[in-house]
């Protein structure tokens, strides 16, 4: 493919499946496992029901040679994305006379919710529900998923992960050491068990807290306002959050991993700079909320009085945009998604029937199934000669895109982007199994802007190279790309794109007088979870400036996430490739004052707009 036959050549915004980037977790096990090591421990029989009243005992599997428990969660990321590989290892392992059976532990899980989970992907082993955590506090449990291997006589000679596929906000494509198989081949060969205890990532076990009495600090009182300006957005039914923070009964279940996630800086997403700039979607919490977490966590996460309850934020149904004048869907049928693997890139192309110039204030791409959604890019493909705007290079006909954390793309009055008539729009999609076989049907919502009000044309710009040669175990090689304005440019926001070696981006101004200005740095990039940093008021860069663009790649075997170090690494939209672009949304200027400063307008819309 050509870059002029499409802009399709724009890589995914994101590789790591959003699901870690919200919700799994990996800390220091002296932080997380409970101060005795459970390896020893014997196990007395229980007795556990699954969902639909059944009841098992760990005495059932006496003839067995050994069983394995995996404790699992219905929303947490990683058990999800275990799933599949339980379900084969049960069979695995039932070849061996070896018993799998999986425990839910957390309050915040219903029966009904076990009942779809076992459903959804197809296991063949008994899914009990463990009332008030009385099991897992026995075998000390504390993630999920997180495995135990208990010997003839019902010790524990394995606990941890299942495998090393996954870490904290990072993935390998493939396992490198199995874990949990090679703690079971072992132990039914008769020899010790090599590696007895590992690192289990996943999300804690929501266990039933005792609150202490008149708290200084609540769920009513303090933690829901926290939540509603910071989380809800993306932790409400129907957005792109595995679970949902609106009420207490919700987010109880969550709260050591809430506290933990904002501990080390993964929740609320941002990774600028501070020293660089100011922006307007900036979401981190202030040093007063994080504390007011921990402490909460640590009170044993009480409720507080309902009556402090602050009223809920109020979000569009269905949408982040004021309003929907149309809603286009990628096309006339699903896409079929399997359950494992990696699915190439999907191209749809619609022809939404404009016969004249029409403007777009605003368009938000939305998923129709979160749950396989890597990203979405929506751009135009206008008759031949007809795109114009300031849009460059790969950007040239981007429209609208959504990612993890991503706000719709809507524009102050005055502000729109162009679609000629006669246009098509493409949809690029990137899909991301889950663990079970899907469907998407997935669509952009545009919201048209008065053609006789459109004062300025916005459009998307990139400064980019796609000359990459990473060499390969190099750990921070730096590829650099400029572009000259030339004219004078107001710029709304900016956002750096790299694939999973990506590991750190900046944006440096010289202007025309020679002076020099960091506009933004990400000093930690996170392919997991990419931002567009919106700036407070547009910022003028005037004619003669040259924007350059620093990436930093690690292409290195300690960068988890590379899927070859011995490689060396070209330009290609897959993961497995690497990109480096630079995107600006800008428009002409107006009104320009001095160079370099930021002019004094209504600032363009923020993360919350449309709320």
């Amino acid at each position: 493919m050509k870059w002029s036959d499409l802009p399709a050549r724009m890589a995914t915004a994101l590789s790591i499946a959003l699901l870690l980037a919200l919700a799994c977790t990996a800390g220091d096990l002296a932080a997380d496992k409970p101060s005795s090591s459970p390896l020893g421990r014997t196990v007395e029989n229980f007795e556990l029901k699954d969902f639909a009243g059944k009841p098992y005992k760990l005495a059932d599997f006496a003839d067995r040679k050994a069983v394995v428990v995996v404790y699992l969660g219905t929303e947490c990321p990683l058990a999800k994305l275990y799933a599949p590989k339980l379900v084969e290892l049960a069979d695995k392992f039932a070849k061996q006379n070896v018993a799998l059976i999986a425990i839910n532990s957390n309050q915040q899980d219903s029966l009904s919710e076990l009942a779809a989970y076992h459903k959804t992907h197809g296991m063949n082993f008994p899914l009990l529900k463990d009332l008030n955590n009385t099991v897992a506090d026995q075998m000390g449990a504390v993630r999920t998923p997180e495995a135990f291997l208990l010997d003839a006589d019902r010790k524990i000679v394995y606990w941890g992960r299942i495998d090393d596929q996954f870490v904290v906000g990072r993935q390998r494509d493939a396992a490198t050491r199995q874990d949990l198989v090679a703690a079971v081949d072992e132990l039914l060969a008769g020899k010790p068990i090599s590696v007895a205890t590992t690192e289990a990532p996943g999300c804690f076990i929501g266990r039933v807290h005792e609150p202490v009495a008149n708290a200084d600090v609540t769920y009513t009182g303090h933690i829901a306002a926290i939540l509603n300006k910071s989380c809800v957005e993306c932790h409400r039914e129907g957005e792109i959050a595995p679970f949902v923070l609106t009420s207490y009964e919700d987010v109880v279940g969550w709260a050591e991993t809430i506290a933990e996630v904002i501990r080390d800086g993964r929740m609320p997403p941002w990774h600028a700079d501070p020293q660089y700039g100011t922006w307007a979607n900036d979401c981190r919490l202030s040093d007063q909320e994080k504390q007011l977490v921990e402490d909460w966590v640590a009170a044993g996460a009480p409720e507080g009085n309902p009556a402090d309850l602050p009223k809920p934020p109020s979000f569009a149904v269905g949408w982040r945009l004021p309003r929907v004048d149309r809603e286009i869907f990628m096309a006339d049928t699903p896409a079929e998604i399997p359950a494992e693997g990696t699915v190439d890139y999907k191209y749809y192309t619609v022809d939404p029937g404009f016969t004249e110039d029409t403007w777009i204030q605003g368009a938000q791409c939305k998923a129709g199934n979160a749950a396989v959604v890597h990203h979405i890019i929506v751009f135009i493909r206008a008759p031949k000669g007809q795109q114009g705007g300031l849009g460059n290079g790969i950007a040239k006909g981007f429209l609208a895109a959504t990612a993890p954390g991503a706000a719709p793309m809507l524009f102050q009055s005055g502000m729109a982007k162009k679609v000629p008539a006669g246009s098509q729009l493409v949809f690029q999609m990137h899909y991301t199994p889950s663990g079970s076989p899907q469907k998407d049907l997935s669509s952009i919502g545009l919201m048209f802007a008065d053609p006789r009000t459109v004062k300025h044309e916005v459009s998307t710009m990139a400064v980019e190279t796609a000359l990459l040669l990473i060499p390969p175990m190099m750990p921070n090689y730096p590829v650099t790309a400029w572009q000259t304005f030339k004219q004078d440019t107001e710029l709304l926001s900016l956002y750096p794109h790299m694939h999973v070696r990506g590991k750190a981006f900046r944006y440096e101004a010289t202007y025309p007088d020679g002076t020099k200005e960091i506009l933004l740095d990400v000093p930690r990039y996170d392919f997991n979870w990419q931002q567009t940093y919106v700036f407070p008021q547009p910022k003028l860069i005037p004619k003669g400036t040259r924007m350059r663009c620093v990436a930093h790649y690690d292409n290195s075997p300690d960068n988890i996430a590379n899927p070859d170090p011995k490689r060396i690494v070209h330009f290609g939209e897959q993961t497995y490739d690497e990109m480096m672009i630079g995107f600006m949304e800008a428009m002409p200027a107006s009104n320009a004052t001095a160079p370099g400063t930021a002019r004094t307008a209504q600032a363009p819309k923020s993360s919350s707009a449309g709320q």
